[in-house]
């Protein structure tokens, strides 16, 4: 769909919207300090010098300065969007003739566009891999294995792929290390909850310019993106109810003050429905004859199986876009059920994404992992490893000067007292 000519290999939507992603990408280096601080380091060092790297990640103004830091530390970029509704035309576009990164990736591109881009990125054969739901993995298993032998590592940046790694680690399929970014304190203490938190209502508000203040809002999953949901939903004043499957994360629920049930028993209440498990078919055929009239149904979880769409569409009477990413499902006893953003995450389909800020410190860890990978692979295993406890406390120490912020250092004598057990009481 490109309209101009490059030589930079690519399918993006249009060149001629570079010039907006340019001044997206800028605008969002501004907020992003600590990536800012290691580019500088790469540029300097080149620890990724000639190192092919095939990227799946969402295409964004975060995701532009990412990839910009890779590049400077010497690394031969490829990118691809990990979801077809999560790329910024405009930041692809200036990706490309701004930057020279070879870039796949059409906001709405169609299943077989999706994997096409995906199967361009490894056609690059990259040496290393750098994901976000695991799809460049799964692929390079299955169908791509003949350039398993270049691959000398990776990272994952979402909990849904590292569930996915972490099970081929299990069952020894796995063929190269990988180091899971969202392990990371920094990545989901702070990205998940307050970046998905904050993300996930503004796509909804957009989507459909609700007020949430007063609706009963329904959070599915209480890990740390259904936290941050449901958090900021009540701070706009929102009456939020959680629906787990674990009890200790439903009783934590319960002490954050938030009303904790049964998905079925949520139905008939709920104003608006936010998955955020990972997990397929949370609102399911069961649900859909129990919703009340007028309920919105939206996901942030990373892929588009939380919402069963096709059950839906089989059960309802017809459908129709209602505004941009909002799709009306009438039933056949009247009701109407509102689907936002083809089931898929809405913080991306309908809005942005995470601010700058959180992602700073998500796509820090990924850099300086990557830099690691690029140091030791030789002596890793082919198993998930978490981000080295010192990068991460680093990213925190980088983040946290940034901001202005001191904090206290222990003194020897109080190293020794933490350290020992001789003294008593």
């Amino acid at each position: 769909m490109t309209t101009a000519t490059t030589t930079v290999p690519c399918d993006v939507k249009d060149l001629s919207l570079a010039d907006a992603g340019k001044r997206r990408i800028e605008w969002a280096a501004q907020s992003m300090p600590v990536l800012a601080t290691i580019r500088k380091q790469f540029i300097k060092t080149q620890p990724l010098a000639g190192i092919r790297v095939a990227a799946c990640l969402h295409v964004t103004t975060e995701t532009a300065n990412l990839m910009i830091a890779l590049r400077d530390g010497g690394a031969n970029i490829t990118l691809c969007a990990s979801n077809p509704l999560s790329t910024q035309d405009e930041v692809a576009a200036s990706l490309v003739r701004d930057y020279n990164i070879p870039t796949f990736a059409i906001k709405g591109e169609s299943n077989d566009s999706y994997y096409s881009h995906l199967n361009a990125a490894l056609d690059s054969a990259p040496q290393f891999t750098m994901d976000d739901g695991a799809d460049v993995v799964g692929l390079l298993h299955t169908k791509r294995k003949e350039l398993l032998k270049n691959v000398i590592g990776g990272t994952e940046e979402t909990t849904t792929g590292v569930i996915r790694l972490r099970a081929m680690a299990k069952d020894k399929v796995l063929a190269y290390p990988i180091i899971a970014v969202n392990d990371a304190l920094t990545k989901h203490l702070f990205d998940n909850r307050y970046g998905t938190g904050q993300s996930t209502l503004d796509g909804i508000i957009r989507a459909t310019n609700v007020l949430l203040a007063g609706l009963n809002i329904v959070v599915a999953g209480y890990g740390w993106c259904g936290r941050g949901v449901a958090m900021r939903a009540k701070g706009m004043g929102a009456n939020v109810i959680v629906t787990e499957i674990d009890p200790t994360k439903a009783i934590e629920a319960v002490m954050d003050g938030f009303r904790v049930m049964t998905m079925s028993e949520a139905c008939p209440i709920g104003d608006v429905f936010v998955t955020v498990t990972g997990n397929k078919n949370v609102i399911g055929r069961d649900h859909f004859d129990k919703l009340k009239g007028g309920a919105i149904l939206a996901n942030s979880g990373h892929f588009n199986v939380e919402i069963d769409l096709d059950t839906l569409a089989a059960v309802a009477s017809s459908r129709k876009e209602a505004r941009p990413f909002v799709e009306e499902f009438s039933m056949k006893d009247g009701r109407k059920l509102y689907v936002l953003g083809e089931g898929r995450l809405i913080n991306l389909a309908a809005a942005e994404g995470h601010p700058a800020s959180v992602m700073d410190m998500s796509f820090a860890n990924q850099a300086l992992s990557a830099e690691y990978m690029a140091k030791n692979h030789a002596t890793m295993e082919n198993k998930v490893y978490s981000v080295p406890e010192d990068l991460d406390k680093q990213v925190a120490k980088m983040k946290l000067e940034s901001m202005g912020f001191s904090i206290d250092k222990l003194s020897p004598e109080q190293e020794e007292y933490l350290a020992g057990w001789s003294e008593g009481t």
